[in-house]
């Protein structure tokens, strides 16, 4: 095993069978923490951004952030029941996409599709940037690197994943369940303190925020819509992630649809409780907060904050105030949410890689998407989805604030089309029903899906109004540019497929095989290549020689006489020394005096044992093959002569195949050498 698999190996573990997949599924207790974890964690930051934008009319608004909280929640419930409806209607792990495009069509599939691959992207970059924020706030050295830290954060959560979906489960599920029970316990403690009349005020109670210019009086009723509209669509970040549970179906244990639906109940009660008591005890303990770059509203005893004021989040100062005397509490409580934030974007690795398996099959995508690595994950889409949050990461530095006004739109994109796609699939489904029952449960299920198409449609339109101009024009560009290339690869795919499709004209036989073997100098290789070339038997054979230097050229020809082979041999002079184009243009010329004939080329190569070997030798061969490989009615045929360090690559590669591995004995997989 060469050092590179050595290093493989360590990185992602071994091998897995294809007929070890089912060993891969998740049992609920892990599902919950894999692709809930998304949507759980935003409970990190959604309240915060509701805080934020209310700020903008000063910490009057604040009265309205419990109202923002119950809007969110109730959107998140219908959307968690509609939800629910797709999983069991089609449980092969398509969720939105497929929904849209066995429904809506191609068209509505593929917006679908470009909608989760940004919201996917955003959702890596989103929550790594959250996580990298509370890390520069707990440890100061990584202030001002928090771009970095994110980067640095990608790549672990990258090979974890890398390794198997069922281990980055085990990995994760940890730290979600601390995070579920930590905040539980803040939430528990703060509400009998609070009832008790002993909740403590927050570290930034006394801080004065001064309302935004033209915000700065009474509020009309249009200004006082707008600023909600502004903190509910901020606050529907807490949705995102809901969808993922619906296209990793696949990955549950059976059954599966059943298994998913009550995953999906457990993410909505958890989630719901946590955000809106989160809402209320910040509002209680007097929590103020505003946008990073509006620190000059921050007004403490009449006085401008300083410029290197630090605003803690939501989170960490509740549990501050209430652990107040208990610093363990605080402690596990700031940590686990920091380490929740980043493994959130676990979820993306989840359902990025399997939408794309998806796309790659429906000819959307690269097939190179479709291809399962070594631990049975789409190991192409985990490293794409890695790339473009890292890009995205850096461009953005990092900054929540600003990425967060990027978000959510492409995931209320698919949950329309979503919902529409269902009630479609309902009324489909009406027409040919005849049971009683099983009608009662469609209409159920309609009134649930149209419900959400008319909640979620209102949602989308409240985000893109309030918006557009703050940053959702990009994720906008981008789903047009995720869509225009997804509709190219699938035209290429058509029209190569019809291209290649095959044909009476197929079975013709060649009139003519001219075959020429390159001769370099009379040695093995070439004389193997000779002998493969006339067992054959083509209709015409030669070997071909390109003379660069009249020496050598007169010493092979002799030797060609000496050796009496039955073979001519074609000196093509080259007085430019070139190897390559001589050799094409008598190929093409040979195609042109014959052209329903094939030309056949040998070219001897060496098998090397050592990547450095193959530096040193075949680069001629590999141009010439690359050439070669563009003419009509060339056909090129590689003749390998192994070198004795060839041997020495062989004999790893058949120790590797035939180690014994842990667990080979159990399975019965133990094998002779």
């Amino acid at each position: 095993m060469g050092v590179g698999d050595v290093s493989k190996r360590i990185l992602l573990g071994r091998k897995l069978r294809s007929s070890q997949l089912g060993e891969t599924l998740l049992p609920k207790r892990i599902a919950l923490p894999v692709f809930a974890s998304d949507a759980l964690s935003s409970v990190a930051y959604a309240p915060d951004e509701v805080f934020i934008m209310l700020s903008l009319a000063g910490a009057s608004a604040y009265v309205w952030s419990w109202k923002v909280a119950l809007a969110v929640a109730v959107v998140m419930a219908v959307v968690l029941a509609s939800y629910r409806q797709t999983v069991h209607a089609y449980p092969s792990g398509g969720g939105d996409y497929e929904v849209a495009k066995v429904n809506l069509g191609d068209t509505a599939g593929t917006t679908v599709a470009s909608a989760l691959l940004v919201d996917y992207v955003l959702t890596v970059a989103v929550s790594i940037s959250a996580g990298s924020q509370y890390a520069a706030a707990a440890l100061p050295f990584l202030s001002g690197h928090e771009a970095t830290f994110g980067v640095v954060l990608v790549v672990v959560l990258m090979a974890i994943n890398l390794r198997g979906i069922r281990e980055s489960g085990a990995v994760f599920a940890v730290p979600t369940y601390l995070f579920m029970i930590s905040i539980g316990t803040m939430v528990v403690v703060g509400a009998l303190r609070w009832l008790g009349g002993t909740l403590p005020r927050a570290e930034s109670a006394d801080l004065t925020i001064i309302p935004e210019q033209g915000l700065d009086g009474p509020l009309t009723t249009i200004g006082l819509l707008f600023l909600l509209a502004r903190a509910f669509s901020s606050g529907c970040a807490a949705l995102t992630g809901v969808e993922a549970v619906s296209n990793g179906v696949p990955a549950f244990q059976r059954p599966k649809s059943k298994n998913a639906a009550t995953t999906l109940a457990l993410l909505g009660l958890i989630a719901i409780s946590m955000m809106i008591s989160v809402i209320v005890l910040a509002r209680e303990i007097g929590v103020r907060l505003v946008d990073p770059a509006d620190f000059d509203r921050l007004y403490r005893a009449g006085a401008p904050v300083p410029d290197d004021y630090d605003q803690h989040t939501a989170i960490s100062q509740i549990a501050e105030a209430v652990f107040q005397g208990f610093p363990p509490g605080f402690y596990l409580t700031v940590t686990v949410t920091g380490v929740i934030l980043v493994l959130a974007a676990n979820t993306a690795f989840n359902g990025f890689p399997v939408l794309g398996s998806i796309l790659a099959r429906d000819g959307f995508a690269p097939r190179a998407l479709g291809s399962r690595g070594d631990r049975l994950a789409y190991s192409n889409g985990i490293v794409a989805l890695a790339l473009m949050a890292i890009v995205l990461i850096w461009a953005f530095d990092a900054e929540v604030t600003r990425l967060i006004q990027l978000y959510i739109v492409g995931v209320f994109v698919s949950f329309n089309l979503s919902q529409l796609g269902m009630i479609r699939h309902w009324t489909r489904e009406l027409r040919e029903e005849k049971d009683p029952a099983r009608r009662h449960t469609i209409y159920r299920s309609r009134v649930i899906n149209t419900v959400g198409l008319a909640l979620t449609a209102v949602v989308l339109v409240i985000i893109v109004v309030t918006k557009f101009l703050a940053g959702a024009w990009i994720t906008i560009l981008a789903m047009g540019f995720f869509f225009v290339v997804m509709r190219a690869i699938r035209t290429h795919y058509d029209r190569v497929g019809a291209e290649l499709a095959a044909d009476e004209e197929d079975k013709v036989l060649p009139t003519r095989v001219h075959a020429i073997v390159l001769v370099s100098k009379l040695h093995k290789p070439t004389l193997r290549a000779l002998a493969f070339a006339k067992a054959t038997r083509p209709n015409a054979l030669e070997g071909v020689y390109v003379a660069t230097d009249a020496a050598s050229t007169s010493a092979l020809m002799e030797e060609w006489d000496e050796r009496r082979i039955d073979l001519p041999l074609k000196v093509l002079h080259s007085p430019y020394r070139e190897l390559v184009r001589p050799v094409v243009d008598y190929a093409n010329e040979i195609r042109r005096a014959n052209p329903r004939g094939v030309v056949a080329v040998y070219i001897p190569e060496y098998v090397v044992g050592h990547w450095w070997e193959q530096l040193l030798h075949n680069q001629t061969a590999l141009r010439l093959k690359g050439r070669l490989l563009f003419c009509p009615g060339v056909m090129v045929i590689s003749v390998p002569y192994q070198l004795r360090s060839s041997e020495a690559a062989r004999e790893r590669a058949y120790d590797d195949d035939t180690r014994v591995r842990p667990g080979d004995l159990r399975r019965g997989q133990v094998r002779d050498r």
